[in-house]
């Protein structure tokens, strides 16, 4: 693939973005603006020295602050009319892990599940609680009514989906990150597999993936873990991604895309959806890519 480097021994920056799997072939154009924002703010981080970690959560931040996705602002409402929201961040050297889980009235979920990482413990935690401890830790809480946009106020068919990230450093650090408002209409206090390691989101020294669709289909497959685990086997980025989506689909018959990163800054991706926005930059200079 054009985004595919030729040899692993070199280790090379990263980062890939996607904007959920959700999307229609013909929505794509109004997504992929956002994307390339997204993957740009990391790669700011990255040629400059920065952590992969630092990278996958700025890049998460530009896509939860954009409207156009399902994360963050713009996030649908569930069943109450109300938001929640549900986000993870993994770094890949130390395997360690944030998350949080139907939050509300936070405007950067990414960001809470960051600090959590950074605390230790615990890893994860859902609803108040998650709440509780982001007016500890400083993090302000928005109004809802901040959150909201037009169309999903009125409830109309929305297109995005799960937004996500993975990077690698120049050390060859991996990071993944994913968030999401979930999937319309949902249960109060339904939690899908974006805040749920392993699931959505993980992150090993061999690298990371992000993951975006049918959450408890992934959650059934363990699909993060599952493709990492498949480059540590040495599959290539590319090879892990297409195989992990097609056990999905042989075992739950659900729609999924995933991003995946290995420790060279190779890249992969795939989808059976109808269409997944994708941006990435890799290389020493930097290329950019787009795809759907």
């Amino acid at each position: 693939m054009a985004h595919a480097l030729k040899s692993a021994s070199r280790r090379l920056p990263a980062v890939q973005v996607h904007g959920g799997a959700g999307w229609r072939l013909r929505a794509i154009p109004k997504a992929l603006p956002g994307c390339r924002d997204a993957v740009m703010a990391a790669w700011e981080i990255l040629r400059h020295g920065g952590s992969a970690l630092d990278a996958a959560e700025a890049a998460v931040i530009v896509l939860e602050d954009n409207p156009v996705f399902n994360a963050g602002t713009g996030s649908v409402l569930n069943a109450d009319g109300r938001i929640e929201l549900d986000a993870s961040i993994m770094d890949g050297t130390g395997m360690r892990a944030g998350a949080v889980a139907a939050v509300q009235r936070i405007r950067n979920p990414v960001s809470l599940a960051r600090r959590l990482l950074e605390d230790g413990h615990p890893l994860m935690l859902v609803g108040d609680g998650a709440v509780r401890y982001a007016r500890d830790v400083g993090i302000a809480r928005c109004s809802e009514a901040s959150l909201v946009v037009p169309r999903q106020l009125r409830r109309w068919q929305h297109a995005a989906g799960t937004v996500g990230a993975v990077a690698v450093d120049l050390q060859g650090r991996v990071a993944a990150a994913t968030s999401t408002g979930g999937s319309s209409g949902k249960l109060p206090g339904r939690v899908g597999d974006s805040p749920l390691i392993g699931c959505g989101t993980y992150a090993a020294p061999p690298g990371a993936a992000s993951c975006t669709g049918a959450g408890e289909a992934i959650i059934r497959v363990v699909m993060g873990k599952s493709a990492v685990d498949l480059l540590q086997g040495g599959a290539s980025p590319q090879t892990a991604a297409a195989r992990v989506i097609a056990q999905l689909a042989r075992v739950t018959g659900a729609q999924a895309g995933v991003i995946v990163a290995d420790r060279y800054g190779r890249l992969g991706h795939a989808h059976n959806s109808q269409a997944m926005p994708v941006c990435l930059v890799s290389g020493v200079r930097g290329r950019f890519v787009t795809d759907s």
